[in-house]
């Protein structure tokens, strides 16, 4: 993590206004990961919407755990999140091994319930990441299964680091259509240092970093069937889809991901 991202995590701290307790464990890899139901993720979405000040949720699957527990930046700027949802189902069940009863809430399921829920609130949605091409038909797809969701923004920022300026000018226009929940799909750990640099311009009351949930909602990449959603194979499934971009995060991380969570249960027990 740069310096300057650890510089704006410390002024986060100055400026943070806690609407939603947040609890210090458990802790998958080293990140606080939240215990969650659908109706505890819509009653904090409330409750974003209604505090007057910007959060990030993050869905947490099992990558960026590893990641975060090689990096203590990106580990403490994860554990800085107003909600850290269990998107993988091995983090389900990681969270559960720790005895904290929860469900799993992926991405897209956090899309498509606050799709629903949001179209008689009247919710303004803004969806930041992906391809244009990727943009539009995640926007068709919304729309069709949705009708009546306010989409009132989208764009598609360049692959390379955002500087300062276009950061402030994508906040401009977010802030400009009324932007209450804002959809981050850039991939992690990408997505979620962008994220808290929107937050500290206060872009939208939620912004919420869901990773390959715009693939799978716009339906340019296929989802894994149910019962490897269940069984927590669906690794196995976008391995076979992207074997090229996944594999070394597959074949490395997911060893990496079950030592730290069998080394902090033993620690845990040790204690």
């Amino acid at each position: 993590m740069s310096v300057s991202a650890s510089d704006e995590l410390a002024d986060l701290r100055l400026l943070e206004r806690r609407c939603r307790v947040r609890t210090s464990e458990p802790r998958v890899n080293g990140v606080r990961i939240d215990p969650i139901t659908p109706e505890d993720f819509l009653r904090s979405m409330a409750t974003f919407l209604s505090c007057g000040h910007s959060h990030v949720v993050h869905f947490c699957a099992a990558h960026p755990t590893v990641e975060a527990r090689r990096d203590s930046g990106y580990r403490d700027l994860l554990n800085k999140g107003a909600l850290n949802v269990p998107d993988g189902m091995p983090v389900a069940w990681a969270v559960r091994m720790f005895g904290s009863p929860t469900e799993r809430l992926a991405g897209t399921e956090g899309m498509h319930l606050t799709a629903r829920w949001g179209v008689e609130r009247g919710l303004r949605h803004y969806l930041y990441g992906g391809t244009p091409e990727t943009l539009e038909r995640l926007r068709q797809r919304l729309e069709e299964r949705y009708p009546g969701i306010l989409i009132v923004g989208s764009e598609s920022p360049p692959f390379r680091p955002l500087t300062d300026e276009e950061v402030a000018e994508s906040v401009r226009r977010m802030q400009e259509v009324g932007t209450q929940a804002l959809w981050v799909g850039l991939g992690a750990p990408k997505q979620d240092l962008v994220a808290y640099r929107l937050r500290r311009l206060r872009a939208a009351p939620a912004i919420l970093c869901v990773g390959a949930a715009f693939d799978f909602v716009a339906g340019t990449v296929p989802r894994a069937p149910s019962w490897m959603q269940r069984s927590g194979l669906e690794w196995v499934h976008r391995l076979a889809s992207e074997p090229h971009r996944l594999w070394k995060r597959y074949l490395f991380g997911n060893p990496r991901f079950v030592a730290g969570v069998v080394a902090d249960r033993l620690r845990r027990g040790a204690s």
